[in-house]
């Protein structure tokens, strides 16, 4: 099932979809000339768009705006409003680290793990990490534990390790949590993430308080023109965008 959506989502999503409608349409040319050039040319549009900040900000808006950043004294009134833990959820590994040893924790995972760690030490609660092994054998939950440790100086109460995907981060956490006598936490992930992540902790019975970090938008600033040129940085957000709202739809279908 893990290689199963990784394909789809390689067809279906940038930078390889867009492509493909290139592809198709030069196919085409020689029998359905006129179709061909709308496919190909449609293509090369969409290519463009994804790379494009003021484009990509329209994608990211509906996702980043309903989970403002977290204010300082929601913080600190942590415990009296009765959040028991902080809960960071994993966003992949990086496996080729020989400086390590062994897998350690991929930029968008450390983006969370160093806000979790932050929100942890500034509200004295406890963590719980959440990532398990989908595509690799080393479960991401340990290598953000190791992170944790040895560069921020602390130790995440509750490892949840089995989990593949975010609903599966909900349901574990929760019942590790719940043995706890934790029921309100806050939960840690990307802004763009977070929309789906709430969802999935509020289904497994979990009051949830939204700790969204690593915001992406707004790319485009008009005080800079350089800032609405096409961009590398662009297109990772446009591929976090859509990524996020196909699971968005996909939840949406399954209720």
């Amino acid at each position: 099932m893990f290689a199963l959506k990784r394909l789809l989502e390689c067809l279906f999503l940038p930078p390889l979809a867009p492509l493909l409608l290139v592809v198709a349409g030069l196919l085409l040319l020689r029998w359905r000339p006129r179709l061909g050039q709308g496919l190909a040319w449609s293509g090369v549009v969409l290519s463009f768009a994804l790379m494009l900040p003021v484009s990509v900000d329209a994608l990211l808006e509906p996702l980043e705006s309903v989970t403002p950043p977290l204010a300082e004294h929601q913080v600190r009134e942590a415990r009296q409003q009765g959040i028991g833990a902080v809960v960071i959820l994993g966003g992949g590994l990086r496996k080729t680290s020989p400086e390590y040893g062994r897998p350690t924790v991929n930029r968008i995972t450390l983006e969370r793990v160093r806000y979790g760690a932050r929100l942890a030490r500034s509200s004295g609660l406890p963590i719980l990490v959440s990532g398990g092994v989908a595509g690799h054998n080393y479960p991401e939950a340990w290598a953000m534990g190791e992170s944790l440790r040895e560069d921020f100086g602390l130790t995440p109460e509750w490892l949840e390790d089995a989990s593949e995907n975010t609903e599966q981060n909900a349901r574990n956490s929760a019942a590790m949590l719940r043995k706890a006598g934790v029921d309100h936490v806050f939960l840690v992930t990307h802004a763009a993430h977070m929309r789906r992540s709430v969802s999935y902790f509020k289904a497994a019975g979990l009051q949830v308080t939204p700790a969204p970090t690593a915001f992406l938008g707004p790319m485009a600033d008009s005080r800079n023109p350089l800032s609405w040129l096409p961009s590398a940085n662009a297109a990772y957000a446009a591929w976090y965008a859509l990524h996020e709202s196909a699971g968005l739809l996909q939840q949406q279908s399954l209720k």
